[in-house]
């Protein structure tokens, strides 16, 4: 049996990522990337828009979907790009909400709402995780937003202070204090109930 070896210059083949594969058009890593990708989103959006997350994130996936073709990187590119659209229209609606008056739900709307049955356990597994961003919301919107962007949406700094439109530096510094606010907090609250 002959093995015959690549040439010495030829590139080594490189697996596809997630990301390649999506933006090539495969459905089923688009699938992955958003269910990866879309609770990160999501929590970054109820830091800065509040109850109108779901709204802003799904507006930002229309945009993400409708760009995709033009991204270029790898997964943790993806996740900064993503959180960037994200921030934009997170920021269009605060502004828009500014010039609009609140419409008020009419009441046969709330009667309509899912059985309690039904989400139980879904709410009960995200109570943490909700209760982890309102904490970490009620921080300044600086450190709220980088303190997100790195343990939420597991961005390096460099990444991180693209999306804000800051320097690393300037993230770095606003991790730290967000951080160190929320141990005081959170040992304030412990004294607080007696643990």
């Amino acid at each position: 049996m002959t093995v015959v070896n690549p040439p010495e210059d030829a590139a080594p083949t490189e697996r596809p990522t997630l990301v390649s594969r999506a933006v090539a058009g495969d459905r089923d890593a688009f699938a992955a990337l958003y269910d990866s990708v879309h609770p990160r989103l999501l929590r970054y959006a109820a830091s800065l828009v509040g109850r109108d997350a779901e709204d802003v994130t799904a507006e930002a996936w229309l945009h993400i979907v409708r760009d995709l073709h033009t991204f270029e990187g790898d997964d943790a590119a993806f996740r900064a790009w993503a959180a960037r659209i994200l921030r934009n229209r997170a920021m269009d609606h605060v502004r828009l909400r500014a010039r609009r008056p609140v419409e008020l739900t009419d009441v046969d709307d709330v009667l309509d709402a899912p059985d309690r049955d039904d989400t139980e356990s879904t709410a009960m597994t995200e109570l943490s995780t909700q209760e982890a961003v309102a904490l970490i919301s009620s921080l300044p919107r600086e450190q709220a937003e980088a303190v997100l962007l790195r343990f939420v949406l597991d961005l390096d700094g460099p990444r991180a202070a693209e999306v804000v439109g800051k320097n690393a530096g300037t993230i770095r510094v606003a991790t730290h204090r967000g951080l160190k606010r929320l141990a005081q907090m959170m040992e304030r609250e412990r004294g607080a109930s007696g643990e």
